[in-house]
């Protein structure tokens, strides 16, 4: 991928609805330009710009799921949960044996439902194991996959925002009867321009605006950057689930989130009280990075690490051969 490409990507880390003159005016480059990269990689599936609700901010309960099951049902297993709108990320792993997949919802019910009913019921499948997210140490609009912080000068990146990585912690708005239609048109394109939210909320465009500014500051709401990362010369992906002493726990978690590999990271229940998901070059890369910076931390008394050979959904959109697929609710791109 050319550099500019490259800076471009980095300058929506930082700034995802940043408008074009002023990517451009950063980065050096005419705005046309800007765009016309821009919608160019997006169109290859190789970017998404999206909004989401943020789950610790409106009392979503997160779930990290594992479901064993037989070799030959992973591939429509995986398909079938990809199509659920409360299930954000999920693959499969290397042996092809096990499912896993992270699960948001407000509702109690439909979430039991699926865990405790639906897949249990299913013949292909042999083990559940789940988790509550009791804390995100990274992972919500953390200023993007640090492998790419070079890119910008530190200077360009202060003026795109980039300076101290934002918090996870948020004190939600009272929600407006109008909120769901936002957020609708923001999954499918977190670049969307207040006329068209105004249009999809039947709400005046100043109004619009007010509300998305609110919405963010909150952290109600956030935008984010999605990333086809086999174009970015990534070929490994895996889960690791650790054991961390409680009293290092904290500790490990902001020492991990730092981890340019690491793209989430948090605490959770269950068995394993720590959960990370990282992105490497190769396996080499990958061994190099849990003998290394990993097995450096002080706490970590035990690592499983789960290799995927399949993404089949990240951050609410589906993969495709390596490559990103807007929603069904996708909006038109501009």
């Amino acid at each position: 991928m050319e550099v500019e490409d490259l800076r471009l990507v980095r300058g929506l880390q930082l700034a995802p609805r940043a408008s074009f003159s002023v990517l451009g005016e950063v980065l050096g480059v005419h705005e046309r330009t800007v765009a016309r990269n821009y919608r160019r990689l997006r169109r290859a599936g190789i970017l998404r710009v999206f909004g989401m609700v943020n789950p610790m901010a409106v009392g979503y309960q997160f779930w990290q799921v594992r479901v064993r099951c037989r070799p030959d049902a992973s591939e429509s297993l995986a398909m079938a949960l990809a199509a659920r709108d409360d299930i954000a990320w999920v693959g499969v792993t290397a042996t092809g044996s096990e499912v896993s997949f992270s699960i948001r919802s407000l509702s109690a019910e439909s979430r039991d439902l699926l865990l405790t009913r639906s897949l249990p019921r299913s013949a292909r499948v042999l083990d559940i194991e789940a988790g509550v997210v009791l804390h995100i140490f990274l992972g919500l609009n953390a200023r993007g996959w640090s492998e790419l912080d070079g890119l910008l000068t530190a200077e360009e990146s202060a003026r795109l925002g980039g300076g101290e990585m934002p918090g996870t912690d948020a004190t939600p708005v009272p929600p407006e009867p109008f909120d769901s239609a936002l957020f609708d048109v923001l999954a499918a394109d977190g670049r969307a321009s207040t006329v068209r939210l105004a249009e999809a909320a039947g709400i005046s465009e100043g109004r619009a605006s007010r509300r998305l500014a609110m919405l963010l500051q909150s952290r109600t709401l956030i935008i984010d950057v999605d990333l086809a990362y086999r174009d970015f010369g990534v070929t490994c992906w895996a889960q690791i689930y650790f054991t961390v002493t409680p009293a290092r726990l904290r500790e490990v978690g902001a020492a991990l989130a730092r981890l340019p590999e690491v793209a989430f990271v948090a605490a959770m229940s269950g068995r394993d009280n720590l959960v990370a998901s990282v992105v490497c070059r190769d396996l080499g890369h990958l061994y190099e990075f849990t003998s290394g910076s990993v097995a450096a931390l002080d706490g970590v008394v035990s690592m499983e690490i789960v290799p995927f050979t399949n993404i089949i959904k990240q951050s609410g959109g589906l993969v495709v051969d390596g490559r990103l697929v807007d929603p069904a609710t996708r909006a038109e791109r501009h």
